[in-house]
Formats: structure tokens, sequence, C-alpha cells
């Protein structure tokens, strides 16, 4: 398998005018771009622990055999991405800026800062930098498994495709990052790029967010959204930003629910093998409304191995995400909640046994374990009321069905 071109690597055409990229990296070029990244880190309170490592261009070029055709492990318009190894014997992945290519100075620059600033378990950890002469550099920690989209999309052939609770487990722990990002990030951060593509995959195939050169920090106060230019990948851009500009974390949300209608159905956002309709989302939109059959989305990989009542509960997160009106969706700390519920109920196969075991001495009577397996049940239930109660609630409100 090849390693997806993860970090910033962009399959779907970008929501990008060249007019606008020009403007852009005529404002972030004033300084030169080592006093551009000192500044932003000091002006936004970088502490020493967060600070990113300044490499310089030899130090990368011997960790990667001077960017030697074998260690690139992906390419794109941004140039390429090369695995290394430090002279401290960490294994990294190093982005190599193409001068010519899709991310400008600016880019490089908001990079650098939101990783130095942000950390937390699913966002991927940038280890370092170079901007020397006309040299940009990333240096991230190497992630393994590669990304989402290519174990999705683009299996070598023979590998076992990713099981349904694999795919719960990685849609649980992307929305715990973006639950950081909207929730936890003070300011709070509208990551604008959320796709399977930037979901990357280390050992266990714990997820971790990627690329975070087109975030914003959201807005704060009385601002009910950030104006920006439009960018994000076709697919997977909210309809409300992409005619307004206007960037909300809820179009973060309507990203999400696409890279969820992904994992269910393993269709790509934007497919030709849909047929006429080839958009995922429209093509999903007639089950959104009744989901009667809703089990026949279902990726055929998947050779009917899950629950039918998850894959019920995750499409209907999915449906709030992908609401047309912004303002429905739920936000990511409900999602996240709603995720980390659907990942605790693994699927098992018919011939395993689903009944509670209660591991322990032996001692307990069967009346104990009888009582342990309902406050087991007990808990579940109130958790399931918990996330879906909201769900019906809304639902009658909007009067859908």
């Amino acid at each position: 398998m090849g390693y997806c071109p993860c970090f910033g690597f962009r399959k779907g055409k970008k929501l990008k005018s060249d007019t606008d990229e020009k403007k852009d990296v005529g404002k972030t070029t004033i300084r030169k771009p080592e006093e551009n990244v000192a500044q932003l880190s000091s002006e936004d309170g970088t502490n020493a622990e967060n600070k990113a490592q300044t490499f310089t261009f030899r130090e990368l070029a011997t960790a990667t055999k001077n960017f030697r055709t074998d260690s690139c492990i992906g390419e794109g318009g941004f140039g390429a991405v090369y695995k290394g190894k430090l002279g401290s014997g960490q294994v990294v992945a190093v982005k190599k800026l193409d001068q010519t290519g899709l991310q400008g100075e600016k880019e490089f620059l908001v990079e650098v800062l939101m990783l130095s600033l942000l950390r937390h378990p699913n966002l991927v950890s940038l280890s370092g930098y170079c901007a020397e002469g006309e040299q940009r550099l990333l240096v991230y920690e190497f992630m393994p498994l590669g990304c989402l989209a290519d174990h999705l999309h683009y299996p070598p052939p023979g590998k076992e495709p990713l099981d349904w609770n694999t795919r719960m487990m990685i849609a649980a722990g992307a929305a715990r990052g973006l639950e950081y990002l909207h929730h936890e990030a003070d300011p709070p951060v509208i990551y604008r790029d959320v796709k399977s593509a930037n979901i990357l995959l280390g050992e266990g195939f714990f997820p971790k967010l990627s690329d975070f050169g087109l975030a914003k920090f959201g807005p704060t106060g009385d601002r009910s959204h950030v104006s920006t230019r439009v960018m994000g990948t076709h697919g997977y851009c909210a309809p409300e930003y992409a005619k307004s500009g206007k960037l909300t974390a809820k179009s973060d949300i309507y990203s999400f629910g696409v890279v969820l209608l992904e994992l269910i159905t393993g269709h790509k956002a934007i497919d030709s093998n849909l047929g006429r309709e080839k958009h995922l989302v429209e093509w999903a939109r007639p089950f959104m409304k009744d989901h009667k059959n809703v089990a026949q989305l279902a990726d055929p990989q998947l050779k009917g191995s899950f629950s039918v009542s998850v894959l019920k509960k995750a499409f209907e997160v999915a449906s709030m995400c992908l609401r047309e009106d912004a303002g429905a969706r739920p936000s990511m700390r409900d999602i996240a909640l709603a995720m980390d519920y659907l990942a605790s109920r693994p699927y098992n196969e018919p011939n395993e046994t689903n009944k509670v075991e209660v591991k322990g001495s032996g001692d307990n009577s069967p009346d104990e374990t009888t009582m342990l397996n309902k406050e087991l049940e007990r808990e579940r239930a109130v958790a399931e009321a918990k996330v879906w109660g909201e769900t019906w609630r809304d639902k009658r409100r909007q009067g859908t069905p």
C-alpha cells in the first residue's frame, strides 16, 4: 500500500482561486520566514514545551537520504513527503514544500503555529520545521499505517478491509480531535479540511488529524462566523460555506459527516461508481428521509459483519451532521459523545456470545452476577438515552421522520 500523501495532499480539487492565493502570498512575505514563525509563536503564547524545533536543511537531507526516491512515501500538489530518521533515532515524516505548489508561505506558517500551540492525542505532532533560505519543510511524527483514505479506497490486493469495529474507533478518535479544536482550544480552531486523506493512522489504527495549513481561529465574542476565502476539498465542503465564505465550526461538522458516510458505505466523497449523482452526500440523501433500508448503504466489503442497529445509529449521526441548515447540526461535543458510545458497542460474529462475562474469583453467586449484568445494561441504556434523546426531540421539533 502506498502511503497516503497525508500531510497536506489534496486529491480533490481545491476551492481556491489563483487571485486569492496571490493576494495571500503577498501578505505573508513581508518578513523573512524565520521571523514570521518566531513572531507568530511569541504573539500567540507558544510555550517552550510546545515550541517546534528548528532543523537545518542539511539535517533533513541527511535524515531522508538526500530526499531519495525510495524514501518518498507520498506526493501531491504541495510537493512530497519523505520518511526519515533523525540523528536522535526518531523516525519522522518530512514534508518538503514545492515552491510552485499549492501550499504557500501562509499555509506553512499557519501549520507551524497551530501544531505548536495545540496538543491532543488525536492530533498529529509537529516535531519541527525548516525555513532556511527558500526551503520550506515540516517535520512530523511518523504514522506507520498511512491515512484512512488509502485503507478505504485504495487497499492493496489481498489486504483485509477495515472491519466495522475499527471504522467506528477511527471515527470516534477523529471526533475527539475535532471536539478538542472546537471546545477546548482557546481560541477555538476551525480545522477547515476534514477528509479521510487527512486522518492518519498509527499503531492499532489509532487516528490523528493532520495538515493544519487551512485551519483558522474561530469566531469569538459576539461574532457568529469568520469571513474568509473559500477553501477545502470538493465533496467535503459545507454548502453554506462554499456559497458565502462564512466559516463556522458547523462547516467542520458537515465535513465530518461526509467522512462518516465514507466509513459506512466505502464510497469516496466524489465517486464515479455512484453513477450520475457522483456526490456521496446527494446519493445518500434519500436514505436520510427513510431509514428503513439504511442497511443497503453498508460497504459490501464488510460482508454483513456489523450490527444493523449500530449502523443505523451511525447513519443517524452522519445525517445530523449533513443537515443543510447549519444551525440544526449538532455540536462536535455531542458528536464525540455519540461516536464514543457507538465505538463501545463492538460487533461480535454470530458464533460468539454477546453475553456479558463477569470475571473474578468465581465467588459471585448467580443472583450477584445477574445484578451486575442488569446494572451494566442499565448504564448502557442511560448512555443511549442521553445520546439519542436529543436526536428524537430535535426531529420532532423539525417535523422530520
